[in-house]
């Protein structure tokens, strides 16, 4: 059942991730990471876009964005355009954080899918964005 293996996959995925931040001593999930490499790629994006883009719902990514704050690795304000709106920037800890996370992360991506050759690693990467993409709603390019 494809529901059944995307869910053990994501889980091992889950798993490599956990285990490879904290043998680096990073402190970080992962969707705190998909939040902060949005965040460096956008500056100043809202809440909203944010939850958007990392496929959040707006509720929840309150609570990723108090962590993070927390943390020291982003700050918020006020949107001058939108007072209801809070913009969302990396501090100077962060984007050290986000530099020492990334390069272990681009590593780790190897390991997520290594029974697959270099081939069914495209062709899976392919299907799988197609099918978010399709059934999500969601575009990964965004």
């Amino acid at each position: 059942m494809p529901g059944h293996l995307i869910r053990r996959l994501h889980q091992l995925s889950t798993a490599t991730f956990s285990e490879q931040m904290k043998a680096a001593g990073i402190d970080m999930t992962s969707v705190q990471f998909a939040a902060l490499q949005t965040i460096h790629e956008a500056p100043g994006i809202d809440q909203a876009r944010l939850a958007h883009h990392i496929a959040y719902d707006r509720a929840t990514i309150g609570g990723v964005v108090d962590r993070l704050e927390r943390k020291g690795w982003v700050t918020r304000s006020i949107n001058p355009e939108d007072k209801r709106a809070r913009r969302v920037a990396l501090t100077g800890r962060g984007r050290a954080v986000l530099q020492k996370a990334a390069p272990i992360i681009s590593a780790l991506q190897g390991n997520i899918l290594s029974g697959l050759s270099d081939a069914e690693c495209a062709q899976f990467i392919a299907l799988a964005a197609k099918a978010v993409a399709v059934e999500g709603g969601f575009d990964p390019s965004r």
